[in-house]
């Protein structure tokens, strides 16, 4: 039976995971090692680096992106190894993010990846006997699992197996005992409040023997002696553990080490476990991110320090192919996950967790203990946000917003941010592109309740949105909300003539020249919902990370000349954007052959391997294919398109029927029910140049 807090453990956990990887995350190796992190830092009680935006890296990339075979195969029975090597090939862009791309048989993750592209199934793909026990034995069997202990809540055996599962894509012996035991310790940590306790029930899950059992018993051993010196425990591990005694770049078992010292000395404390995780060098951001989730899962949400907690935000990015999946909240995501556990037991979830999960839209109730859903202000002086639970549109979260003597003209953004650009960002840690959460022509809601303690009748709102590129705030209207009431906002997404939006929320503006402005505003219930209607104009656009905004790209190169799209590959290349879980539209794009044949659009792509390509295919010739971890062609026709001819092609997808219009012509049309929804985008299915501009989207 799943306990009453479940969701709130989620919650706690996946903060717990994400704060440890951006504590260790500025100081891993090969340039950070033990002796300088002491040396520069000393006792590390905060976060090291301040980011603007901290973008995640494997460790968060791989908990979610494999996680989701259960919605893409295992949707009804039994997890597969093949279940999860399909998601590693579904949304790994190959070459960028998601992994460290070392090269094979240097990085486990890429040497198994390439062995499933060659069409070798997992577990062979990951295994000793393909790989060499040292490629198998790094630490990735272990980093990218949290989520399968997170939805196993008091039932480790569960959890180790699903882990060892997922692990054995790429990973084999001492590897597949990393994930067991640390699955087994997440999914035990919902029930069981002694670290200890937590360890030697998860090391029952793995053999007594093995070398991962021995480095965590002699950790636990040296702490029996030496309770209260980390450091003396770390200088034995290096000694009789350490990085010279195993190959490989990044070998699992001294960081098992690090892990299980981390837990004792940290002694069920989740904020000095992840320091002293960090402190110890080795892998830093995957050792904190280990045993941050259990002891966030253990401690709860009041065992995370604010000075952990608040620059998190409720929010990371992923660098996957999706990205409109890639700009993860963390409380969404932690219903998903316990809608998941749910179903993993066997078990109906509660009514109003159905409720407040709405994967294919933007919906916040701030239910959540202390959840700010990634809202800020643009000017921190003249207003403050946090949490609240003093008063709420429905049930008992909100969020705060004071606003401090505001006069006439003064004004303070209060913002949701469902678009990044570069310049949101610090550094280029594994290249995240990203798809807007936020559309023209869908809705914007939200409750509104106005505490004004100064200048009684001086406060307005104006709801608006602002253009990534231009930063142009398009501003509603103003509103005068009424005081100790709740005032509902609402308002359609204006037309942004091409560009994508990365602000949505209200301006709070003072009126009075006289009178100062003092007060709080109370916001709930925010959605972003509705049919998108909007265009995409390249000269609008960005090249950032390596893709064209707001498109991910696999394969080829892709760049903007002259406000187009210019997209060349010598065999295979696609892009992708829009909302992930868009059902019914049309998408329209002028495509220009320069060369080569496979000039496409994309319709309900789930991902690298699954969707509907249709346009120009070999010469004379128009097609519409789906693929499915493999290419079908669905239909075609003789169709004389020329090189250098422009002609304005649509991909029309409405429930099982897939339709091709050329110059507004209705010329090929197919049935298929494979793929109900996802994103859409352009391939090109053989080697060639193809430009592609004027680019809409309309939802039917």
């Amino acid at each position: 039976m799943i306990q009453e807090n479940y969701l709130e453990k989620v919650y706690s956990g996946f903060l717990g995971m994400n704060i440890g990887i951006r504590l260790g995350a500025p100081v891993e190796p090969t340039i950070w090692t033990y002796e300088r992190i002491r040396k520069t830092y000393g006792d590390i009680t905060s976060y090291v680096k301040d980011y603007k935006n901290f973008a995640a890296d494997d460790d968060a990339n791989g908990p979610f992106y494999f996680l989701r075979a259960l919605y893409d195969d295992a949707k009804d029975r039994e997890l597969t190894p093949e279940d999860v090597g399909r998601a590693w090939l579904n949304y790994a862009r190959e070459g960028v993010g998601m992994f460290w791309w070392g090269g094979y048989g240097v990085s486990t993750e890429h040497t198994a990846f390439l062995n499933l592209k060659a069409g070798i199934k997992p577990p062979q793909s990951g295994s000793i006997a393909q790989n060499g026990r040292t490629i198998a034995e790094q630490i990735g069997g272990q980093i990218f699992i949290d989520t399968w202990g997170l939805i196993c809540p008091g039932d480790p055996e569960k959890a180790a197996k699903l882990g060892a599962t997922a692990a054995s894509v790429s990973h084999d012996g001492e590897g597949l005992n990393g994930a067991r035991f640390f699955c087994a310790a997440i999914a035990e940590a919902f029930v069981c409040n002694d670290i200890r306790a937590i360890i030697e029930k998860a090391l029952t899950f793995i053999p007594e023997d093995s070398t991962y059992s021995r480095v965590v018993r002699a950790v636990m051993d040296f702490y029996d002696e030496h309770p209260d010196d980390f450091r003396l425990c770390m200088d034995m591990l290096i000694r009789d553990w350490g990085y010279d005694k195993y190959k490989g770049v990044c070998h699992i078992i001294p960081n098992a080490g690090v892990c299980a010292l981390a837990m004792m000395y940290g002694k069920g404390d989740f904020n000095r476990t992840v320091e002293i995780a960090t402190m110890c060098g080795w892998d830093t951001d995957c050792n904190a991110g280990n045993v941050g989730t259990v002891l966030g899962v253990m401690c709860g949400l009041d065992g995370l320090a604010a000075r952990y907690r608040d620059p998190i935000n409720d929010s990371i990015v992923l660098s996957g192919v999706s990205g409109y999946l890639n700009i993860v909240d963390i409380p969404t995501y932690a219903k998903e996950l316990a809608l998941l556990g749910y179903r993993m037991a066997g078990e109906e979830a509660p009514e109003w967790l159905k409720y407040s999960f709405k994967e294919d839209e933007i919906y916040f109730d701030f239910e959540l203990p202390g959840s700010t859903h990634n809202f800020r202000v643009s000017d921190p002086f003249l207003c403050r946000i946090k949490h609240s639970d003093e008063t709420a549109f429905q049930s008992k979260g909100s969020i705060e917003v004071l606003f401090d003597r505001l006069e006439r003209y003064q004004g303070c953004k209060v913002f949701y941010k469902p678009f990044y650009t570069r310049d949101d960002f610090s550094d280029e840690r594994y290249m995240p592109v990203f798809s807007p959460k936020a559309y023209s022509g869908q809705k914007v809601s939200l409750q509104v309740y106005l505490d004004q303690w100064e200048g009684n009748e001086t406060i307005g709102i104006a709801p608006f949105v602002r253009l990534a590129k231009s930063k142009k705030d398009l501003v509603q209207g103003y509103i005068r909300p009424a005081q100790h009431e709740w005032t509902k906002v609402e308002f359609t997404i204006p037309d942004t003539d091409g560009e994508m939006i990365d602000e949505v929320g209200i301006i709070v503006e003072g009126y009075s020249a006289k009178v100062k402005s003092l007060g709080r505003i109370f916001i709930d219930d925010f959605r972003i919902y509705g049919k998108a209607k909007y265009s995409i104009d390249f000269s609008k656009q960005l090249k950032n990370f390596g893709s064209v905004t707001p498109f991910s790209h696999n394969h080829g190169a892709w760049s903007i000349e002259d406000g187009k799209l210019d997209a060349m590959c010598c065999d295979y290349a696609q892009s992708f954007s829009g909302n992930y879980f868009a059902r019914d539209y049309m998408v329209t794009a002028k495509i220009t052959a320069e060369n080569g044949s496979g000039h496409m659009l994309t319709a309900r792509s789930q991902g690298i391997e699954r969707g509907y390509h249709a346009g120009f295919d070999k010469p004379g010739k128009i097609a519409i294919y789906k693929n499915n971890f493999g290419f079908e062609k669905l239909c075609e026709a003789d169709f004389p398109w020329e090189y250098g001819k422009t002609y304005t092609v649509s991909l029309k997808a409405v429930a099982d029927q897939i339709t091709l219009y050329i110059d507004g012509e209705k010329l090929l049309e197919a049935r298929d029910s494979d793929f109900a929804y996802g994103m859409f985008g352009f391939a090109k299915l053989y080697m060639g140049r193809t430009l592609f501009s004027d680019v809409t989207f309309e939802e039917l």
